[in-house]
């Protein structure tokens, strides 16, 4: 019988054993999670069923609390305290407590927490995505594509690479050190500090805490003012999951507050993770560099979205709006600069055009819209001033949509969806970050055209590259400034955890997701250590001990070319003189090799 046949039959039970293994379901407990007071409408107290009205024109920070609304209905929704910097560093310190325990827990432990959080998360989708509806105006499928999706993503893949990512690392010793061990270790920093904007507030609190948490860090979690009702409730889930698993208390915390409550957090932490704007995230620079506290910035995003003639219209333009209207157009991933070749202009206009005003905008709790609320009070302003500009300098509205149903106190929370033509680089809605539902779109001619004008932006986050020619997107793709690009696709990267995501330019540095992102919540060491202790130990050659001889020099000229040299004849040469050297000592050694 062949050598190969027992191998074969192992190979096949073990995949039997494997498969056997899959269908036994694992023993992952239940959460309870108070619901109560965040369940649907009508169940507010009578103190909390008001209409608020934000005061315009000025900032709530000087109340001391942050003031929490359904954009979509002006509903109140209550208050959190805003913390003070000593109220934030007391925090901090409690987690930094909890963290030198949870450093120690093993990496089964840490499991366990990921599949309580993915079991809960799968059973209670509506409730998650209810909470974030209310909390930022996005419709209930939105919510699903944009926290649910992303989120069970990041927990599968945490579960099946995490630990091996995290585990010791070998590395090459070289030529000089052969005899030694290398390798990269990867410990926990310490307490992780993340400041997280208000688009998707379940995922935006549960990707740096996931990351932080399996890598053995405490984490605290400043949340959007704009998302704070929701966040604590976020919150409630992770505490639940954590004491499942006998963490300690106070690892992860969420908390609430303005500006002055962030910039206490950035001082306090050993790492910073920062997503928002850019005119922000040099501030958090600015504070950082006080404690040289490491920091990681996700920034603005104007992405381009390019589009060439030998593409798939119809399909590209489904995709294209999608990726503009997404929550209202508060799609992290910025498609926000549409160009397309002037073949197809017209008939990606007529496309865009009829799918548009086929789109329904609402409350998204109160019927099936395809479109819900802005979240940030006056931003529809700000949105129509960029139209406003791009029409002065000779744009066109190609369509605007319409509303369903609004009610006279949330009008001013719903932008309709706008599409623009004829638009170039003088007008603002081609420069600055709209995050809203409007799509300028300009023609190009060349490729060579349509990567000078995608990287015509002081923003580098992404980009997606429509072509029937997969080399050709490629091409152009790998041309673009940025630090995310999707071939024939639009925000697919994000949905690869394993990928890391981040920008460049003004649209920050460094990354989070991905190995890059797991590892930057760690302290990365290097270790070096004898291979063949204690039988070779690492001893200072004579010629360079102190006192160094005469010929020290001369040693290290010949050593340098025995390890280094590009001939074999003179590293052997070489070699043989370092063998002399450190043979004899007592009188001079002249050299056998060619002079160079």
């Amino acid at each position: 019988m062949p050598f190969w046949w027992p191998l074969i039959v192992l190979a096949f039970a073990y995949a039997i054993c494997r498969f056997l293994l899959m269908l036994i379901p694992p023993n992952v407990p239940s959460i309870d999670v108070d619901a109560s007071d965040v369940l649907a409408h009508g169940k507010e107290t009578e103190e909390n069923s008001f209409i608020y009205i934000p005061p315009r024109g000025r900032s709530q920070q000087s109340d001391k609390k942050v003031q929490c609304y359904e954009p979509a209905t002006m509903k109140y929704l209550g208050y959190f305290p805003a913390l003070s910097p000593d109220e934030v560093m007391e925090r901090v310190t409690l987690s930094r407590k909890a963290q030198k325990t949870w450093a120690q827990s093993s990496f089964k432990v840490r499991r366990q927490f990921l599949r309580i959080l993915l079991k809960y998360i799968i059973e209670h989708q509506e409730l998650i995505c209810e909470v974030s509806s209310r909390d930022t105006g996005k419709t209930m499928v939105d919510a699903s594509l944009g926290e649910i999706m992303t989120t069970c993503e990041k927990i599968t893949w945490l579960l099946s690479e995490g630990e091996r990512w995290l585990k010791p690392e070998s590395r090459s010793s070289g030529r000089a050190m052969l005899h030694k061990v290398s390798r990269v270790e990867f410990h926990p920093l310490g307490v992780i500090g993340a400041i997280v904007p208000w688009n998707y507030p379940f995922h935006n609190i549960f990707n740096p805490m996931l990351a932080a948490v399996f890598s053995g860090n405490g984490i605290v979690i400043k949340v959007s003012e704009h998302a704070s009702w929701s966040g604590c409730f976020y919150f409630r889930i992770i505490q639940a999951a954590l004491a499942a698993v006998g963490a300690p208390e106070n690892l992860v915390d969420v908390i609430t507050g303005f500006a002055e409550t962030g910039e206490a957090l950035v001082s306090s932490v050993d790492k910073m993770i920062f997503v928002g704007s850019t005119a922000v995230g040099k501030m958090i620079m600015r504070n950082a560099a006080e404690t040289l506290t490491p920091v990681t910035l996700e920034l603005g995003g104007k992405d381009a979205f390019i589009i060439c003639e030998d593409a798939d219209v119809s399909h590209v333009a489904q995709v294209a709006v999608r990726g503009t209207l997404q929550s209202s157009g508060q799609n992290c991933a910025g498609a926000e600069r549409f160009y397309v070749h002037k073949d197809i202009y017209a008939a990606f206009v007529s496309q865009v055009t009829k799918i548009v005003k086929s789109v329904s905008a609402g409350p998204p709790l109160t019927g099936r819209y395809d479109m819900g609320a802005i979240c940030l009070q006056e931003h529809s302003e700000n949105l129509q001033n960029l139209v406003n500009d791009a029409l002065d300098k000779g744009a066109e509205i190609a369509v605007r949509g319409s509303f369903g149903h609004l009610g006279e106190d949330a009008v001013d929370q719903y932008f309709p969806p706008t599409v623009l033509i004829n638009v170039n680089h003088t007008m603002k809605i081609m420069k600055e970050e709209a995050f809203g539902p409007i799509m300028p779109i300009m023609q190009f001619s060349t490729d060579e055209e349509v990567i000078k004008l995608a990287n015509d932006s002081r923003y580098a986050l992404g980009c997606a590259v429509f072509s029937g020619s997969k080399r050709r997107a490629k091409q152009i793709a790998s041309q673009i400034q940025c630090g995310v690009a999707a071939i024939n696709d639009f925000a697919s990267n994000y949905m690869c955890q394993s990928l890391p995501f981040g920008g460049v330019k003004d649209s920050g540095f460094g990354r989070f997701a991905g190995i890059e992102g797991l590892r930057a919540c760690c302290l990365v060491k290097s270790v070096v250590e004898d291979r063949f202790w204690p039988l070779i130990k690492t001893k200072i050659p004579k010629p360079i001990q102190y006192p160094v001889a005469e010929n020290a020099f001369e040693f290290q000229e010949a050593l340098v070319e025995t390890l280094y040299g590009l001939n074999i004849w003179d590293r052997l040469r070489s070699l043989i003189d370092v063998l002399k050297f450190l043979t004899d000592q007592s009188s001079h050694v002249t050299r056998t090799r060619k002079s160079h």
